[in-house]
């Protein structure tokens, strides 16, 4: 019988622990969310973060730099300009950004101490900060544990595996170049899929026994017997072909996804308490 890792639950023990620290606090912390585009994946994470800080006592915003016609220096100016206001304690970056913005020149325009999302500074970036503390709560030890991270973006899986490795895990990535993937995920002992790809990793992925951590969420419009649309969020594993080998899973949606967001809210007070003791 497989194990649901289940991130709301872990996600709700957190939340009290934050709710708790922002009463003590005098100011109500604060995240800027420079979204930019309408993508519906960022979209979904989007509201999962204005919804979570009102939960909380926490304060998250979206700034609209406006969509139409948008330099990469509007951008850049719309950062620094949230960098030098005293009531902002965190800004992130929705990615992706729509062509040809940049956004690794935007991201490190954001001032270290309100690098919430961990880009280039010494904070946890927030999916990989969740991913361990998911596996922590379920007492999923990392330690001398071979981990096939799927995936190397630069917000997602490059950290994911960094972090691993940090905590004394083998750590082996595969992405869109490695030949025969399969071979390399079925080593593992802990995968953790983090491609984008709607239920790409199937049973010839998984040993028997394996923790499949899944990071994906892809919202997809689909249409019913009625000819009606709605959108369905989709993991990078096919959840049933699956669940009869591995000893641990985390669905989507609810496993990494609340993680995530609570993570960030984690380094958005720490933020907060440092930057409010200067």
């Amino acid at each position: 019988m497989f194990k649901i890792l289940d991130g709301k639950i872990v996600r709700d023990e957190i939340m009290a622990d934050l709710k708790k620290r922002i009463g003590d606090l005098n100011v109500v912390p604060t995240l800027a969310i420079i979204m930019i585009g309408n993508n519906p994946d960022s979209e979904v994470y989007v509201r999962m973060k204005t919804s979570f800080a009102k939960k909380i006592g926490a304060n998250a915003f979206i700034v609209d730099l406006g969509s139409e016609g948008i330099t990469q220096e509007i951008l850049l100016a719309g950062i620094e300009k949230l960098n030098q206001d005293k009531n902002v304690h965190g800004i992130i970056l929705q990615s992706p950004l729509p062509v040809p913005l940049n956004w690794l020149e935007a991201v490190a325009k954001i001032t270290p101490e309100k690098d919430v999302d961990g880009m280039h500074s010494n904070i946890v970036p927030a999916t990989a900060r969740g991913v361990l503390s998911l596996l922590n709560y379920y007492h999923i030890p990392v330690k001398n544990k071979k981990v096939v991270v799927m995936g190397r973006s630069e917000l997602v899986g490059g950290p994911i595996a960094n972090l691993m490795k940090s905590n004394g895990a083998e750590v082996t990535v595969v992405h869109s170049q490695t030949l025969e993937p399969e071979k390399i995920t079925r080593t593992a002992d802990i995968l953790i899929v983090a491609i984008g790809k709607p239920e790409l990793v199937g049973a010839e992925y998984v040993k028997d026994g394996a923790v499949v951590v899944d990071v994906g969420i892809t919202s997809l419009l689909i249409r019913n017997k009625e000819d009606q649309e709605s959108r369905k969020i989709y993991g990078d594993t096919d959840f049933e072909s699956v669940k009869a080998l591995v000893s641990a899973i985390s669905p989507v949606p609810g496993g990494v996804g609340p993680m995530t967001v609570v993570s960030l809210f984690q380094n958005l007070v720490e933020s907060c308490e440092r930057q409010s003791v200067l």
